[in-house]
């Protein structure tokens, strides 16, 4: 019997983890606490921190002088992970690994193949986003274990937060890097449903603060990430209930992209006195940076109206003097608040950048920096999809992530939505807080998961929501061929919108032809806007509002080893995971079986067959 729930955030920038005791009494509220992951500060130092930065660090062979890297629980760990392993990265960029997580669901790149750092020099042994993840979790565990031997981490509840519109392959990859860090089986839960569950979990009161009908919007604003949901109060029974309605697309849009601004736009101001930085100076003004738009923005009329930058000179003596500078309150406003968080109209939309026909293998990152045009399309998106008008309205907004402790973006935030909720003559939005939100900005998501393991055993509210997308498999038409044209491809519906984990789905009994015993590709495709297609519905074509997965091309076996290409007259079954895995089954009238994970970086090994 597990003695913890924990709650691990696996964030792009920093990871956090929550936990609490299963032990709760009837009518107790559940404590939960933050835990201080011992990691290197320096070299030779160790400290315990609430946030373990998601950066790893590939030390050169004599990098260090021996035992500089030592942690408790390894004297000679092959990689820096945490505090020191993004300070020694300001350093030599070419041997740290960031943004590992982002990786895990980009489709333009393998996240099982050493990639990373990109910029890694030759002779350094690059590693997968795949083991980078794995490093923070394996750091996690370790960590807990020095501090709580009686307890040992590989026997307690685990959950593990990702974004909402993670795909199901970057769910399942981040559930292999669990398995590979030697966790148990680790439940996945959404990033802003945990936001909302440690709102929860601060507000004993919540039952008072929301009613059926409302419609509460969560903004989770990170360091490489931002992702927006809704969740519906409703009641059942005489009881509350919440019901997560809408989610948005992955954005690769975050802090770090505002602290890159502000620090491009000072070494600017620079360049223009006649010194240029280096990359060592540049990466030092951006940390600086980072922490000038949270002090300036930060709403206090006591503080000053501009914040101080010192880089240091790279040469001896007087020539490799201080360069001052400094940065204030109005030019960072301007920079983010109408860069970032710009006033729009409801009908705002991100603008398409034209690409160049080559670009060098990166992330798929945002091309519209506006956050207020994402979220208004979004909502307009979420209305569509549920058949209410022009535009969802939310009543309250929650905000979490490291960039709201700026309070000039948060004021910026409510404005924004006010201005389009009240267009319609409706009441503005009702801001949910916590008591002490600073700390739960940056918290919130790991403490969020701890509770939520609590609640799945009945000690807490839970919110329904399900599969966030819809799935659906190609089906190719059976039509006579034509020279030079494809046969079209129509889309078989097997996961519905909002299908709890954990459930089965009932498919007619409708019979497709198999391909067995030569190599095959399936098509899977899904949307976030078609919320209404019923199981087993057949669509005639492919439409815009579907986006498709990357191919699985797999090797069926046929009934004798030695047949060649047969086809199977089959019918299909799906199913929901507990882990959140989607499954599709070929099932054949002889009892044969097939079965296809939507591990959409996998190939024969997504596929196990059963007789």
């Amino acid at each position: 019997m597990p003695e913890f729930v924990i709650g691990i955030d696996l964030g792009t920038t920093n990871s956090a983890l929550a936990y609490v005791p299963f032990s709760v009494s009837n009518g107790d509220r559940p404590e939960v606490k933050m835990f201080g992951v011992t990691q290197l500060v320096n070299p030779g130092e160790t400290a315990e921190l609430d946030l373990l930065p998601s950066a790893l660090y590939l030390p050169g062979e004599s990098e260090f002088v021996e035992g500089a890297l030592a942690l408790p629980w390894n004297e000679r760990p092959p990689y820096i992970t945490g505090q020191f392993a993004r300070k020694r990265g300001v350093e030599n960029a070419t041997r740290l690994v960031t943004s590992a997580k982002s990786w895990l669901s980009n489709q333009s790149a393998d996240p099982t193949q050493p990639i990373l750092p990109l910029t890694a020099p030759e002779g350094v042994k690059k590693i997968t986003p795949l083991e980078a993840s794995r490093e923070y979790l394996l750091h996690f565990r370790h960590a807990w274990n020095q501090a709580h031997p009686e307890a040992k981490f590989e026997h307690q509840s685990v959950l593990i937060t990702v974004p909402a519109s993670f795909d199901p392959a970057a769910r399942e990859l981040t559930q292999r890097a669990a398995k590979f860090a030697g966790y148990p089986e680790a439940i996945i839960l959404e990033e802003p449903q945990a936001a909302f569950y440690a709102w929860i979990e601060r507000n004993p009161n919540w039952r008072e603060q929301v009613k059926p009908g409302d419609l509460i919007l969560v903004v989770d604003i990170g360091g490489g990430t931002t992702d927006f949901s809704l969740i519906a109060v409703t009641e059942e029974s005489g009881e509350l209930r919440l019901d997560r309605v809408a989610v948005g697309e992955h954005l690769l849009l975050g802090g770090d992209n505002m602290d890159l601004a502000v620090a491009r736009y000072a070494e600017q101001q620079f360049a223009q006195k006649g010194t240029r930085l280096d990359a060592i100076q540049f990466n030092s003004l951006w940390q600086q940076c980072r922490a000038a738009k949270e002090v300036l923005l930060s709403g206090s009329s006591s503080l000053p109206e501009e914040h101080p930058l010192t880089i240091l000179g790279r040469g001896t003596g007087l020539i490799g003097g201080t360069i001052r500078g400094k940065i204030t309150r109005h030019e960072i406003s301007s920079l983010l608040l109408d860069g970032f968080f710009p006033r729009v109209n409801a009908d705002a939309a991100p603008e398409r950048q034209r690409r160049a026909a080559l670009m060098e293998v990166g992330l798929n990152y945002a091309a519209d920096p506006a956050v207020t045009k994402h979220l208004a399309q979004f909502l307009r998106n979420a209305a569509k999809s549920a058949g209410s008008g022009e535009l969802a309205r939310p009543s309250h907004l929650l905000l979490n992530g490291g960039v709201l402790q700026a309070a000039a973006i948060e004021q910026r935030l409510f404005e924004v939505v006010n201005s389009w909720i009240q267009e319609a003559g409706k009441i503005g939005v009702i801001e949910l807080q916590n008591e002490s939100k600073q700390a739960d900005l940056m918290h919130a998501v790991a403490r969020g998961a701890a509770y939520y393991g609590l609640a799945r055993t009945g000690s807490g509210v839970r919110i329904r929501g399900g599969v966030p997308r819809t799935y659906y498999v190609g089906i190719e038409s059976s039509l006579p061929a034509v020279p030079g044209l494809q046969l079209p491809m129509k889309a078989f519906t097997v996961v519905p919108f909002g299908l709890e984990e954990g459930s089965t789905i009932e498919l007619p009994q409708k019979k497709f032809a198999l391909v067995v015993g030569e190599p095959a590709e399936f098509r899977f495709f899904s949307s976030l806007s078609r919320k209404s297609d019923a199981p087993g519905v057949l669509l005639e074509e492919i439409s815009e509002d579907m986006d498709e997965l990357a191919p699985i091309e797999v090797f069926l076996p046929p009934q004798d080893n030695g047949a060649r290409e047969e086809v199977v007259p089959v019918t299909l079954e799906s199913n929901v995971t507990e882990t959140g895995m989607l499954e599709l089954w070929c099932v054949a009238a002889d009892g044969r079986r097939w079965k296809l994970e939507f591990s959409v970086r996998e190939r024969a090994d997504g596929v196990s067959v059963s007789s």
